[in-house]
């Protein structure tokens, strides 16, 4: 009889001492998307004054974990993760460039990227042509139409970043237009970015 009464005690001991770490156990970190607005990727028009401008054909450099552009001089260290000129996207890594950057893209919905498959590769940027981000119309996140001279964001194309140092990302570009018009007008100031993305800074593959 004592012996059940000992073993008994010793289990709710156990159960106590459970619950009490369950209780202490930190709660999951959620992750929340970001939204970047009217980042300028070598814009040809002047906003301020509407007068044609040359372009400079330098990238705009982000860095993902500190939601930053990142200045033009560090073009060649991991600080940045994407670069933008245009409708080029380029990513840090590859054998032109000195990050461990990769990229591949996601058809589907935004929300129900939930994890990164363990077998997937991510392409990266071979040359500074051949990109892991395809470009060309139909080919990586956009459609260009010649009659209305529109380039639209291609709906459940998502961009899915491995950072220049090694973390991971997804990301989706909303717009290609100053201010985001549901309907660029032929005055439309192109070349500035919308974007949402969610970045997870524990080097998972899950969002």
């Amino acid at each position: 009889m004592k012996k059940n009464i000992t073993f008994g005690v010793l289990l709710m001991a156990l159960g106590f001492v459970a619950c009490k770490k369950k209780e202490n156990d930190p709660a999951p970190v959620v992750l929340e998307a970001k939204i970047v607005s009217n980042l300028p990727a070598d814009p040809t028009v002047n906003s301020g004054t509407g007068q044609p401008q040359t372009a400079t054909g330098k990238y705009t450099f982000y860095n993902l974990k500190d939601n930053a552009i990142v200045a033009n001089t560090d073009s060649t260290s991991n600080k940045w993760d994407i670069g933008f000129r245009g409708t080029t996207i380029i990513i840090n890594g590859g054998t032109v460039r000195s990050g461990q950057g990769g990229a591949y893209i996601y058809t589907g919905l935004f929300e129900d990227l939930k994890e990164i498959p363990a077998t997937q590769e991510f392409a990266t940027d071979v040359t500074n042509t051949q990109l892991a981000i395809p470009t060309g119309s139909g080919n990586g996140w956009y459609n260009y139409n010649p009659q209305q001279n529109w380039i639209s964001p291609i709906a459940g194309k998502i961009l899915v970043i491995k950072t220049g140092d090694g973390k991971y990302a997804k990301l989706e570009i909303l717009s290609y237009y100053k201010d985001s018009p549901a309907t660029p007008s032929a005055t439309a100031l192109a070349r500035y970015y919308t974007f949402r993305y969610i970045y997870q800074p524990d080097g998972t593959k899950k969002f």
